[in-house]
């Protein structure tokens, strides 16, 4: 029986990194958030260590202040990632794209073209958009939840039923016989339903994997119910062991109400390494990263997380034994029980924010060694089926993790030693679809 081995994905957003002092670091292209090379190189080096896709969040609109911040995202994920993979041969290419303001056919083919241009490496994170300023720049609002969750279930349908319009065979290419294509296996689609219709065709042949493997990263029952129906990977931001084995199963089980076999949806766990030969070098590359944040709110919000008032007076001190005494992790945030557990081994304030307490996902600042043993316990421990990574800088952090992580990890015998194919469905291990799945045709919601 083979050993399961985890998957991984790499987040390369801005650039620059997952922290926001990222773009000032040394040796660091200020200018790397236009550089289609920078952006390529970093591809190349996740490639290399054979990881199985590079991840592009995305929200339409300018959500940073860049007064004192560079943006959260690429200039275009689409643009991005064609760069990409003309430099590439083997790793997977995922982009976010919106089903509140996009339509379908548009959607469809873009990460099509995507996927025959990359050979059957790409891959549609379809999710729903609830930041006004991303309204606004549809002229528009951003629905009740309920109705972006139906518009989202009818725009996966049309969206798969265009990439299917083509039969397999569709394109004869016969020159003796001056035939293209087969036009009696291109056909319409006349699909809809209350939001969204389409009618197709897509100028546009199957690829190498037939079509884009979809990926879901929404919250709550809304969006365990679209992943479950049309996802082959998940993102979510669990913070313990305990979360993420929670929300995998219940991905799982969800799968299995709609008729799909749970291995076939995979849960990536947000993971934040800080890589460095020791602990105390890690932590003081995160500090360097914070000289660009203004630390005193978050002093304050850590001090809402233990239940105490604290001050940027005391940012190069620990605790009190008082304060230690009096501290409560808050019921509401998660990750307020490892801040105090960090608090507690002595350091100071300054070094509990750089142990990254109160990031959007776990922090592990240490050397590889460390970072392997969290990955490979998270791991076994059934939390999640994969890592996507967000390092802290891209410039020197991807070639650090890749370099030292991830051989470990392979010794460990917990991460594959080379890619088993050449498309992204390979790489998930995820099942052949063209078109919609016909397992879920009695239960959609879209109706032709």
């Amino acid at each position: 029986m083979t050993t399961p081995q985890m998957l991984l994905a790499i987040q390369i957003a801005n650039g620059y990194g997952a922290q926001p002092g990222a773009w000032r670091m040394p040796g660091v292209d200020p200018s790397s958030y236009t550089d289609m090379d920078t952006l390529v190189r970093y591809a190349q080096a996740a490639e290399r260590g054979k990881i199985q896709l590079v991840f592009l969040a995305d929200t339409p609109a300018l959500t940073a202040d860049l007064d004192r911040e560079t943006p959260q995202h690429a200039i275009d994920p689409l643009v991005v990632l064609t760069s990409m993979a003309r430099g590439t041969e083997r790793i997977g290419l995922v982009a976010t794209g919106s089903t509140t303001f996009n339509e379908p056919y548009t959607i469809a083919r873009q990460f099509k073209a995507l996927d025959v241009v990359s050979h059957g490496r790409a891959g549609w994170n379809a999710v729903t958009t609830s930041t006004p300023a991303a309204a606004a720049n549809f002229g528009s609002v951003v629905p009740p939840r309920a109705e972006r969750y139906e518009r989202a279930h009818e725009v996966v349908q049309v969206v798969q039923a265009l990439w299917g319009s083509w039969e397999r065979d569709a394109w004869v290419r016969n020159v003796a016989g001056r035939r293209f294509a087969d036009m009696s296996k291109i056909q319409p689609i006349n699909l809809g339903g209350r939001y969204v219709a389409s009618r197709g065709p897509l100028p546009i042949p199957p690829s190498e994997q037939g079509q884009p493997v979809v990926f879901q990263a929404g919250g709550g029952a809304n969006g365990l119910e679209l992943a479950a129906r049309y996802a082959s990977g998940v993102y979510a931001n669990p913070f313990t062991i305990e979360e993420g084995r929670a929300h995998r199963t219940a991905l799982r089980e969800a799968a299995e109400r709609v008729g799909r076999n749970p291995d076939e949806i995979k849960l990536f766990a947000g993971f934040m390494p800080s890589v460095a030969p020791t602990k105390r070098a890690a932590l003081d590359r995160r500090r360097l990263l914070d000289e660009s944040v203004d630390l005193h709110p978050r002093v304050r919000y850590l001090g809402a997380m233990l239940g105490l008032r604290l001050n940027s007076g005391q940012l190069d001190e620990p605790l009190t034994a008082r304060q230690l005494a009096d501290a409560r992790p808050s019921p509401a945030d998660p990750r307020s029980a490892h801040a105090l557990q960090v608090a507690r081994e002595g350091w100071s304030l300054r070094d509990v924010l750089a142990h990254g307490v109160i990031d959007y996902h776990p922090v592990v600042p240490g050397t590889a060694a460390d970072v392997a043993e969290h990955m490979q316990q998270w791991f076994e421990a059934g939390a999640c089926d994969g890592f996507s990574l967000a390092i802290d800088v891209y410039h020197d952090g991807i070639d650090t993790f890749v370099d030292e992580v991830i051989p470990l990890l392979q010794e460990r015998g917990v991460f594959h030693l080379d890619y088993a194919g050449t498309t992204l469905r390979e790489h998930l291990g995820a099942p052949a679809q063209y078109g919609l799945d016909p397992r879920l045709a009695e239960t959609a919601s879209a109706v032709s």
